[in-house]
């Protein structure tokens, strides 16, 4: 890796991102740190161009806000991996690279001749990462997934959703993130290390076991105590802590505080000055037991005092009473309060960027800032076989052979 004074953290890194939704992300996580990052897109493109929502009144193959999101400061390469004339191309761009992501099923890319053994043959210090729904090994390792699958059968799905009603799961495929993030800092650990050893590795990600990771202490209540954990979703731990109506939406209240009475004489003294009918029975000593927080008793009679108060108010405005007497209450924000916030606003978060087709689009930044080598969105999402000659003219095809690839087939 070269390092020039003010160069992006990653550059002079040089990765191929199989396209692939269990990777696509991974390789935005390079990408946007300023490393090389060439997507192999299929003749039909990457699974990923095809990923609902899209931009208003289009459904051309570049109209996916996944897509665009995914693949920014990334080039293409369309390239037919299922062709002998493909694979001989992957290979050469493979022995000029430091890593190579992919997520197809175990044992596709090794009958390619593009597996770890082959790849690092050519190059001894390649990284190759594979992200899969079960890994590459065991009983599930050739299992099709999806990210549903993922999370019911790495456990979060039951833990997730309200206690009298089937398990539920998160929005926004939380599994396949939760795979291209691990193996984004996997990866990067083992292109480090293959920086000072020359030596590559085989990283071998299973999605199933990274939800299983972002459990908490699930399985360890299972393990000391023989206790399973339940969902509770709409429901209080203790009286006056949980969520609760306000006028615009809903606020999320400690009123006890962590160790579930640490506050409690100060929220107790705050709706007290605030005129709050019946606010005064919060002084009895029963509402610093814990044995009573948890009852429903308990839970009943403080919503009956609060939730009319916070139903007089917004969010900012309890939020900002809470500031004021460092009562732990937060905003529940949704969409609009996220894009309005002037916090990320002043920190520039969201990032604008005008698609091939000159739609601006906006997106979430990097939520980091490196005081030395930024980070920058330099380029949009590439469309379908836009780099292919420049890829190709990197890696040492002329011209003639160039356009012997692509009357094969193998490039577009």
């Amino acid at each position: 890796m070269t390092s020039t004074p003010n160069a992006a953290a990653l550059a002079g890194i040089t990765v191929l991102d199989v396209a692939g939704p269990l990777g696509n992300y991974c390789g935005k996580l390079f990408a946007d740190l300023g490393a090389r990052v060439i997507l192999v897109e299929p003749p039909g493109g990457a699974p990923t161009r095809h990923i609902e929502p899209r931009i208003a009144s289009r459904n051309d193959p570049d109209s996916s806000l996944t897509f665009q999101y995914q693949n920014t400061n990334k080039e293409s390469i369309a390239l037919d991996l299922d062709t002998e004339a493909g694979q001989e191309v992957f290979r050469k761009l493979a022995s000029q690279a430091s890593l190579v992501i992919e997520s197809e099923q175990p044992g596709v890319m090794a009958r390619r001749g593009l597996g770890f053994a082959e790849l690092s043959k050519l190059n001894a210090s390649l990284t190759l990462t594979s992200i899969t729904a079960f890994g590459q090994s065991g009983p599930f390792s050739h299992w099709l997934a999806t990210d549903l699958t993922a999370m019911g059968m790495g456990g979060m799905m039951y833990l997730a959703g309200y206690p009298d009603t089937a398990p539920m799961v998160a929005c926004g495929e939380q599994a396949v993130g939760a795979a291209n993030v691990f193996a984004g800092v996997a990866s990067m650990a083992a292109v480090y290390d293959a920086e000072i050893s020359n030596t590559g590795q085989h990283v071998d990600v299973s999605m199933q076991e990274c939800v299983v990771l972002g459990m908490e202490n699930a399985v360890q209540f299972y393990d000391l105590e023989g206790s399973i954990r339940k969902r509770n979703a709409g429901t209080q731990r203790l009286a006056g802590t949980g969520v609760f109506e306000c006028r615009d939406g809903y606020i999320y209240l400690m009123a006890g505080g962590v160790g579930s009475n640490k506050f409690w004489a100060v929220t107790t003294d705050w709706l007290i000055a605030e005129g709050v009918a019946g606010a005064e029975q919060f002084r009895e000593p029963c509402w610093l037991d814990q044995a009573f927080l948890v009852t429903d008793e308990a839970k009943q009679r403080f919503g009956a005092i609060f939730t009319p108060f916070a139903r007089s108010l917004t969010k900012s405005e309890l939020h900002a009473k809470g500031r004021e007497r460092r009562i732990p209450l937060a905003p529940i924000s949704d969409t609009r309060d996220i894009c309005q916030s002037p916090q990320r606003e002043y920190r520039g978060y969201f990032v604008d960027v005008a698609d091939a087709h000159g739609a601006t689009l906006r997106m979430p930044g990097a939520p980091y800032k490196l005081s030395e080598t930024p980070w920058a969105l330099r380029k949009r999402a590439p469309q379908l076989g836009e780099h292919t000659q420049e890829v190709l003219a990197w890696a040492g095809f002329t011209q003639d052979q160039q356009q012997a690839l692509r009357q094969q087939g193998a490039v577009q």
